[in-house]
């Protein structure tokens, strides 16, 4: 069965504006193009969109994933095994969260007692450990601010929490406009965006905004580009990250000394 770009963004769940630009970088190319130049895809193209989704699930940029379809030696159903062992781990840890949400919910009605360590059963410090590390590695962040960080933290309240995260969303929403209106980085619009930006990380309510210096935000700029942020922003709009990232270098060199 042939599939227009359209039905299989409905099939798939995968935007029709992502398949475009998934063919402009070579990812996923068509089957063939009509003579209306239109898009037709195959089953050969549908299951290399399953592998693509796969891949991007586990937090793998797309330029890999694209070297790794386009070696010699990919071989579908050996990877869907990979795919499959990764997910039954995950999923092993997936249940652990899921009994530590349950058991807090009853340790806060007062069914059951949790010991403190038990808060925290199923999630990966490691992973967690190795992405703090990765800041302070590459100058993004000292070690003393993490460590402040961490204390400031507990200060939170969940109105600090609920209006940080709505002011990160607007700006991104705005910032997806922008991209979508094919403005430059450099452009006027988007560099007022940029400014919102920044002034989100300073305010934040942590109360270490003053870390947010030109050669930390063009650390973090760098950061953006790491498995786990590309996913976030790859949801978002797949040209969203590349957009930010030259916005707030240029933002950095313009503006912040």
């Amino acid at each position: 069965m042939t599939y227009t770009v359209k039905k299989l963004a409905k099939l798939s769940g995968v935007s029709i504006r992502t398949l475009h630009f998934y063919d402009e970088i070579g990812l996923l190319k068509p089957a063939y193009y009509g003579e209306n130049k239109y898009r037709y895809y195959e089953e050969e193209q549908l299951l290399m969109l399953q592998q693509i989704l796969f891949y991007k699930e586990l937090c793998i940029p797309l330029n890999d994933i694209q070297r790794i379809l386009n070696d010699n030696n990919f071989n579908k159903i050996e990877s869907l095994l990979s795919h499959k062992h990764i997910l039954e781990n995950d999923l092993d840890r997936k249940k652990n969260l899921i009994e530590t949400i349950d058991k807090t919910i009853s340790h806060l009605r007062g069914n059951v007692k949790m010991k403190h360590e038990e808060l925290y059963y199923g999630f990966d410090s490691e992973k967690q450990k190795g992405y703090e590390k990765e800041l302070v590695k590459k100058g993004v962040v000292t070690q003393k601010f993490m460590d402040e960080y961490q204390e400031n933290l507990k200060k939170w309240t969940q109105k600090d929490k609920d209006n940080f995260l709505q002011e990160g969303k607007d700006v991104n929403d705005a910032m997806v406009e922008a991209v979508e209106k094919n403005l430059s980085p450099a452009s006027a619009e988007a560099q007022n965006l940029v400014r919102r930006h920044y002034a989100w990380l300073k305010t934040n309510p942590t109360g270490t905004g003053s870390w947010v210096t030109k050669e930390t935000y063009i650390g973090l700029s760098q950061m953006y580009q790491t498995p786990e942020f590309k996913k976030f922003y790859d949801q978002h709009h797949p040209k969203l990250l590349a957009f930010l990232v030259e916005a707030m270098k240029i933002f950095a060199e313009r503006e912040l000394t």
